[in-house]
Parts: structure tokens; C-alpha cells; sequence
């Protein structure tokens, strides 16, 4: 009889080394000398423990599935997006963005766009000769600085109506003010560089003011703001870099004379 116990004692050892026990909160999984902490799986493990004291019902097949999904177990995590989500995210944005200048009011979007030809013929104009005019250059800065000015004096246009939901405070009526302060120093400075620049300064100022700080502006219009001040900011940065390209090449060209 004990040639016969000793290989079934050896099996059942080499089965379940571990005693399977249910806990009721979640823990993570550490192996200790005598005792172990479970994971969110609420089981701990006992070391030296005779395998003959666990539960009939659970195999030595069942054991080791636990044991292995305690193993792999981990936290959740947030689901990324993919890139197709994003593609669908930015697409239906684009769409409800042209949606929206469909219902602006004709004579808004039509003079709106009209009123970005002068910002964008004159980097055009430059680019097809192939040559930099100061004098175009500085009337696209003095055409950005008049067209700031009008953005700054919609403010008090807003806030002066008896039923506008914006008051005529010192907060409405001030920030209307700074716009046209900035065109102003932008047409005092020589430069036309930095005159560029200040009106781009002045441009986002006067985007945030009608994007953020009034909410009650339409839609539509908050989209065509949008539109129209990227293609002022852009049209500017464009003759900037004309006008930088063209003093590169003055440049090389008198270093090759005194050469």
C-alpha cells in the first residue's frame, strides 16, 4: 500500500502547490514567503499548503487557468482613437464648418471674401515676378491695420445696443480699443517686418475676443472669423517670406560682385 500512495501523494503535490482561496476586494499580486496578495481577480495564494484541503470542485486543470488570468490581468485603460477616428472627427468638423458659411447671410460672406483680395494679391502678385515690392508690402500693412481697426469697433457695435447680452463695461468697450492701439504702433514702425508681425498679434487678438469671449455671435460668423483671419495671417507671413528670400538673394548677388 505505500509503493502504491507514494506516486499518487507525488502527483497531486506536483499538481497544486498553491491553495486557492476568494477574497473580497481587489489586490495586486505579490508573492510572499507564507502568504500573497491577489490581483483584481479577488484570489489569494498560499504557500505549503497540502493540496488535498482544496475544494473538490476545483481541478488542477482550473487552478492553473486562474492562476495563468491572474497573471495576465492588468488595469483598464482608455481607449485610444485610431487614425480613422480622427479622419472621421476632422472631416465632419470640415463639413459643418462649410455648412455653416452656406447659411451666412450673402451680403456678410461675399463682401467678407471680397475683403480678403487685397491680403492675398499682393504676395501673389509678388511671387508671379518674382520680385519683392516694399510699396505693396506696405500697403497690405496699412490695409491690415484699417481692417483690425474694423474688427476692434465691432466690439462696441456689439455691446452699445440696448438688448445686446454683452454690456458696454469696461471690459467690452477696452478690448475694443487694443486692436486698433496695435494697428496704430504697426504702422509707426519702419519696419515692415515687424509692422507684419503686430498686426498678426492683432489679428489673433481680435479672433480670440470674437470666439471666445462672446459666445452669442452666430455661428456662421464665428466660422467665417475663423477663415478670414487665417487667410490675412497667412497672406502676411507669405510676404514676409518673399520679402526675406528677396534680401537673401541681394545678398549673394553683392557678395558675388565684390568677389
Amino acid at each position: 500500500d505505500k509503493a502504491n500512495m507514494l506516486p499518487l501523494i507525488r502527483r497531486c503535490c506536483s499538481y497544486a502547490p498553491f491553495k486557492l482561496q476568494r477574497v473580497t476586494s481587489p489586490r495586486v499580486l505579490l508573492y510572499g514567503k507564507n502568504k500573497a496578495t491577489w490581483s483584481s481577480l479577488g484570489l489569494q495564494l498560499q504557500r505549503d499548503v497540502c493540496p488535498l484541503s482544496r475544494s473538490p470542485s476545483l481541478n488542477p486543470a482550473s487552478a492553473y487557468a486562474i492562476k495563468l488570468q491572474a497573471f495576465h490581468t492588468s488595469l483598464p485603460f482608455f481607449k485610444k482613437k485610431t487614425p480613422n477616428e480622427f479622419e472621421t472627427q476632422n472631416v465632419g468638423v470640415v463639413r459643418r464648418s462649410m455648412k455653416s458659411l452656406e447659411d451666412s447671410p450673402k451680403p456678410a460672406l461675399y463682401l467678407s471674401l471680397g475683403g480678403l483680395v487685397p491680403f492675398v494679391s499682393v504676395p501673389l502678385v509678388m511671387a508671379i515676378q518674382g520680385t519683392y515690392y516694399p510699396e505693396l508690402a506696405f500697403a497690405q500693412v496699412t490695409y491690415g491695420a484699417a481692417t483690425v481697426s474694423f474688427l476692434g469697433g465691432m466690439r462696441w457695435g456689439f455691446a452699445l445696443p440696448e438688448n445686446s447680452p454683452a454690456k458696454p463695461d469696461w471690459m467690452n468697450l477696452a478690448n475694443g480699443i487694443v486692436p486698433p492701439i496695435l494697428a496704430w504702433q504697426a504702422l509707426l514702425l519702419k519696419d515692415i517686418t515687424v509692422g507684419a508681425i503686430m498686426l498678426v498679434i492683432a489679428l489673433g487678438i481680435a479672433l480670440h475676443y470674437d470666439v471666445s469671449l462672446l459666445p452669442t455671435y452666430p455661428r456662421w460668423f464665428k466660422v467665417l472669423r475663423v477663415v478670414g483671419t487665417v487667410v490675412m495671417v497667412v497672406s502676411l507671413l507669405a510676404t514676409l517670406a518673399l520679402k526675406a528670400a528677396s534680401e537673401v538673394e541681394v545678398g549673394n548677388n553683392r557678395n558675388k560682385w565684390q568677389n
